[in-house]
């Protein structure tokens, strides 16, 4: 019985995808719900798992090749025999035990695989520590490319002495990112207003309730849960900073939903925090490091990135002082937080050092004015300043 594989239903924002992988070819036993290959959306990397048990015996559509909702890229054949020499569906533990360095790309679960893809690396090269030598993730991570071998990536090298070129393809994800900070910057009447935060108060309160915190929630007490807590105080005070523009109309939205840019291993990505006004700093620092952890996996979903009313990034972990981000569509207005370093400010007459930290708000001027943007920003600032006001609604 043939049957076919399509690709899955992508968002009503995401038109098309590309495939990127096989991790099979035509001939090949397969087991339902394996991993056939990796489909690349601008949000998301999915992995669609086979419908059904057999041998692939037709590829329609090869890697690098775009594609769409529902569209037909392969068959299965689930009465069919593998070829002599193609893997088996279920190696024998015996064997599989015999050679764990050999290990097919099907021996790699699919957040190592992905991880060995953006390295350049063949999962046969990696010695698994996985049940019956099966590369895992961790193996993955610490997995170091040959000094000899090429990189993976679809690449043309450029020969030319000593000066040498490559020219490497955009991912889907990275052409996505250009288009949209292009669409931005010509769509909007972006302007950047800044302010300077006393970082003091919340590193104390930090400090004093970090093991406690963690010990009652389970999670790290980061400084993430108080930006997005004042962020949510400027947008109740000022609902101008948490609208859109849609054509002609100002779109006020009854509810704030906070995106977070997070980095992966292939590029930005802004998870939203749902309802983030109902959120409390325990539950705002879980889905965060959720988040993190799904990027770094690749395994953020594109419900998880759809939407959003305001963003929030942080180039602080990477150890910038100060930038003018970027508004991501059809958003109005994005924060910028940056790294806390100790300075000599002026206090009372008198020059002393504190943990400063400088804030960033980028806005669209279309529809929010200069008093609304730094009155909102200052809200930010006031709620930092003084923690007490993010737990009081003050």
């Amino acid at each position: 019985m043939l049957i076919e594989v399509k690709v899955p239903q992508l968002s009503e924002s995401v038109s098309e995808a590309t495939l990127v992988t096989w991790h099979k070819k035509e001939g090949d036993a397969v087991s339902r719900d394996e991993n056939l290959i990796d489909i690349e959306t601008d949000k998301v990397v999915l992995e669609p798992p086979a419908p059904a048990a057999g041998v692939l015996v037709k590829i329609v559509k090869n890697g690098g090749e775009s594609v769409t909702s529902g569209e037909i890229i392969a068959t299965i054949d689930t009465e069919a025999t593998a070829a002599a020499g193609a893997p088996a569906a279920a190696a024998a533990p015996a064997a599989v035990a015999a050679a764990p360095a050999a290990a097919s790309s099907a021996a790699a679960s699919p957040s190592a695989r992905k991880i060995l893809d953006e390295k350049g690396i063949a999962a046969g090269d990696v010695s698994g520590s996985g049940r019956g030598g099966r590369v895992i993730k961790e193996d993955a991570v610490a997995a170091q490319p040959k000094a000899a071998a090429p990189a993976a990536a679809p690449a043309v090298a450029i020969a030319s002495g000593d000066r040498a070129e490559q020219r490497v393809p955009m991912t889907r994800l990275r052409a996505r990112i250009a288009e949209r900070l292009i669409q931005s910057k010509n769509e909007n009447a972006i302007l950047t207003t800044f302010n300077e935060v006393n970082m003091a108060p919340v590193m104390a309160l930090r400090k004093q309730y970090a093991d406690k915190f963690e010990k009652a929630h389970g999670v790290r007490l980061g400084f993430m849960g108080f930006f997005v807590k004042a962020a949510v105080a400027a947008l109740k005070k000022f609902p101008i900073l948490n609208a859109s523009v849609d054509g002609n109309d100002i779109v006020y939205h009854g509810y704030i939903d906070i995106g977070i840019a997070v980095g992966s291993p292939r590029g930005l990505v802004v998870p939203i925090l749902r309802d983030a006004d109902q959120m409390s700093i325990a539950d705002i620092e879980k889905k965060i490091a959720e988040f993190g952890q799904k990027a770094k996996d690749g395994k953020i979903t594109m419900e998880e990135l759809t939407g959003g009313t305001f963003s929030i990034s942080n180039g602080g972990v990477f150890g910038s002082m100060m930038s003018t981000p970027i508004i991501n569509p059809p958003q109005s207005a994005i924060l910028g937080i940056h790294a806390t370093k100790d300075r000599a400010v002026v206090e009372n007459g008198q020059v002393v050092v504190r943990p400063i930290n400088y804030l960033a708000m980028s806005y669209d001027h279309r529809i929010i004015d200069g008093r609304e943007a730094v009155l909102g920003l200052v809200t930010m600032k006031e709620a930092l300043e003084d923690p007490a006001r993010l737990i009081l609604d003050v």
